[in-house]
């Protein structure tokens, strides 16, 4: 696949999935090359003139009213780089560091940063070469762009810093920058400051929690259709007119009808009716269309807004159509990071009735004939009691990731820069949650497919039998207690590549 950059057309959230994660290239439209070659020359004027400009002829942040003469410009691009090329910690993941680029270069693309065309070439070229820029986790504050991580960046389109290659091993920048035929840039008035002022980083983060939530919304609902067979469940709660005539969220409606359609054919669910013992089930089976439908409401929302956000051209300054340069605010995360930690509030709650359903599973009391924690000779066995403390544990890191970060502000820059989104930190949590929730599910679909297996000789539902059957390809059925890390890994595995919702078909 290949994405182009074009003026006519936003970047959209599928391709920057396909170029950090699946390595698309990237081209620059020829109407973007005639945007920054435009726009340019209108720096070039201005530069030329004697009318401080930020960040063309001044400092930078609290020191903006600081003028830099002509000679010393260049030396002023490549010093800033530098000095906020200061992240540490741990590596971020090259998926992450690949959207920031990309989103970058999108910026770069549309003539409002005022770069050169050979800028954008060259980043550009480094992306699609497959060389990685090293980014630590620590650096940015979401507010004045992701301003470390992108640093870090800008430091090896001038051919230094720290990157990895296309194969992730790291190598000295000079020689990835030959090796794929890329000379090193000498940045010029305005590009230091175009490279580092936007938030990328933290949009990028966005939409791929997206991409990854979408099918894990679904997955909640294939869980949760398997614990209803597996717990001896209705169906009746899932029918559709109690859904949108009676409470018309969009989610909601959704997940209702994705799950009852998965329950159709069950015998399980027939025998349970037929039985008419129980009058209706526990919060857990019967609200899990509440819940989930919440969660892609708010999948819904967040989307929304990361459409808008790549829409944008983030920099400060910034060069309006007309060549104006001027400050602005619109580098603050205030709104991506809002929903980023909306996102991590609602994964720690579709991870919180996951858990709930699985433990009433496990629960000899509760789970309508099932063994003790499914065991296969309880006693002597344990079954899936530890896994249903692993779902406990995460759950648990889950609801402190929920903690909004967005609340939170602390000042910079000699005050200058006194509130700050922290729109990074909350990417950064949402990334665990999101990672949390697919393990969650995993321990779920584990625990029900061996309450379906226990209820033979009654069949589950077709959906769940092809599920099954393509999970025990990998995961072997009840029997003695095993080694179950394995079992959880490759499960994870499976939902995150889709092929246990592959088996299922199309769901809302």
């Amino acid at each position: 696949m290949t994405v182009t950059l074009s003026l006519a057309a936003p970047v959209t959230a599928t391709d920057v999935v396909a170029v950090a994660r699946h390595d698309a290239q990237v081209v620059l439209g020829d109407d973007c090359r005639a945007e920054i070659e435009r726009v340019r020359a209108h720096v070039d004027a201005l530069a030329a003139g004697e009318t401080p400009i930020y960040g063309v002829s001044t400092g930078f942040g609290a020191l903006a009213d600081t003028s830099i003469p002509k000679d010393m410009r260049a030396q002023l691009q490549r010093s800033l780089v530098r000095s906020h090329a200061a992240g540490s910690g741990p590596e971020v993941e090259r998926e992450v560091v690949r959207a920031l680029m990309f989103l970058r270069i999108r910026t770069l693309a549309s003539g409002r940063t005022g770069v050169r065309p050979i800028v954008a070439d060259t980043y550009l070229g480094i992306l699609n070469a497959g060389i990685t820029p090293i980014v630590h986790e620590f650096g940015s504050l979401g507010c004045s762009g992701d301003l470390a991580p992108l640093a870090h960046c800008a430091l090896v389109l001038m051919g230094e810093g720290r990157a990895r290659d296309a194969r992730g091993v790291e190598r000295p920048v000079p020689e990835l920058l030959a090796e794929a035929g890329i000379e090193p840039v000498e940045l010029a008035e305005k590009e230091g400051l175009a490279l580092i002022n936007g938030t990328d980083g933290m949009l990028g983060q966005l939409v791929m929690a997206l991409a990854d939530l979408d099918e894990l919304v679904k997955a909640a609902d294939l869980t949760c259709s398997l614990t209803v067979q597996a717990i001896r469940g209705r169906d009746t709660v899932f029918a559709p007119e109690l859904h949108t005539p009676l409470r018309p969220h969009p989610g909601q409606a959704a997940s209702a009808a994705n799950i009852h359609r998965l329950l159709q054919g069950s015998q399980i669910v027939a025998d349970v009716l037929a039985e008419g013992s129980r009058v209706q089930d526990a919060y857990s089976i019967r609200c899990a269309p509440q819940v989930a439908g919440g969660v892609r409401d708010t999948i819904a929302h967040a989307r929304t807004v990361a459409d808008r956000e790549l829409a944008a051209a983030i920099d400060n300054p910034v060069v309006l159509a007309d060549g104006t340069i001027t400050s602005n605010g619109n580098f603050h995360g205030a709104p991506v990071a809002y929903v980023l930690d909306f996102l991590a509030v609602v994964a720690a709650d579709l991870a919180s009735i996951a858990e709930r359903r699985t433990d009433r599973l496990l629960d000899k009391s509760r789970s309508h004939g099932l063994p003790p924690f499914l065991a296969d000779d309880p006693g002597v066995d344990s079954g899936f009691m530890i896994a249903q403390y692993t779902q406990a544990a995460l759950v648990a890191e889950m609801k402190r990731l929920a903690v909004p970060a967005s609340a939170d502000s602390i000042p910079s820059s000699a005050m200058q820069e006194d509130h700050v989104s922290l729109g990074w930190h909350a990417a950064r949590k949402l990334r665990l949650a999101v990672d949390h929730l697919r393990r969650v599910l995993a321990i779920e679909l584990l625990a029900a497919a061996r309450g379906i297996d226990l209820r033979a000789p009654l069949q589950p539902s077709e959906p769940a039998r092809r599920v099954i059957s393509r999970l025990r390809k990998v995961v072997s059925g009840p029997g003695p207690d095993r080694f179950l890390a394995p079992d959880i890994e490759a499960t994870v595995q499976m939902l995150a590549d889709g092929s246990l919702l592959e088996a299922v078909g199309d769901l809302g």
